[in-house]
């Protein structure tokens, strides 16, 4: 059983273990492949941002070998793709192996899985959204920050899914008991915990991190990508969430707009009339 390793191994391990990608990933990258004097960088980076496992693969590996410079400026995978280049990136990563591969016995995982990476590709969206209305310098790094927020449970659906699986069991078990205790009970330590570790090792975006500094974490950048996250979270099993009233609260403070005119963003009121 893998929940043998103690937080600082589990760490040591993901650190260094590659990084499975979604399928759609393989199969785009490698007709990219077939035609790589005629890829651009946008076009990769919009193949490469549809996959927040294939994101974080660019970004652990770019900024492995990166100057302390280059780590401030590279926060997002467009710029690492820049720095990278189009032959050196595909020559790196010409070898990527698929989720459905390493889980291909694991049904449940696998399920599990794609509910996470779903629910991350919606939050990004709309915090990328949110970021262009509030006309951020940093829109790309909130997107990227959106969508790397639950790296560390992907992660462990991919290399404990037995684990992963029987905590979601247990919540479906007991509606209120909270995946944190359900985390810290299978694992001996929560999934944000691993998450922080994994950000400092791989000294990944501010953003990313920043949701574990209280000085940092009430900035509007971040609110925009936490608040994404919030509403991705509550709105996965419909728009019925005890939570979500507070959740529109916080996002017309941010955006500075309406209910209504939120409920038209988010695509929850069809025709906003003469408003």
């Amino acid at each position: 059983m893998e929940n043998k390793r103690d937080l600082a191994s589990w760490v040591e391990f993901l650190s260094q273990a590659p990084i499975p990608v979604l399928p759609q990933t393989v199969r785009s990258l490698e007709e990219a492949r077939q035609r790589i004097d005629f890829v651009s960088h946008r076009e990769l980076s919009d193949i490469v941002m549809r996959d927040p496992l294939m994101a974080l693969r660019v970004l652990t590996y770019s900024r492995a070998f990166e100057s302390k410079r280059q780590l401030q400026e590279t926060s997002t995978v467009a710029h690492a793709l820049m720095v990278m280049g189009v032959e050196p990136f595909f020559e790196y990563f010409k070898d990527l192996v698929s989720v459905e591969g390493r889980l291909n016995d694991r049904p449940e995982a696998m399920i599990g899985l794609l509910f996470i990476i779903r629910r991350v590709q919606r939050a990004a969206k709309y915090a990328y959204d949110w970021a262009a209305w509030r006309r951020s310098q940093q829109v790309e790094e909130i997107y990227t920050s959106a969508l790397l927020y639950d790296a560390a449970e992907m992660l462990m659906w991919i290399y404990a899914p037995d684990e992963s699986s029987l905590i979601l069991r247990k919540q479906r078990a007991d509606a209120s008991l909270r995946s944190k205790v359900a985390q810290q009970e299978i694992f001996g330590f929560t999934f944000d915990a691993l998450q922080k570790a994994l950000c400092e090792v791989w000294d990944l975006p501010d953003l990313l991190s920043d949701r574990f500094n209280p000085e940092l974490n009430k900035t509007a950048n971040f609110l925009n990508v936490s608040l994404a996250i919030d509403l991705a979270r509550h709105s996965a099993n419909g728009w019925e969430n005890a939570a979500l009233p507070d959740d529109f609260s916080a996002i017309e403070k941010l955006l500075n707009i309406n209910r209504d005119t939120l409920m038209y963003r988010l695509g929850l009121k069809k025709d906003m009339g003469t408003q």
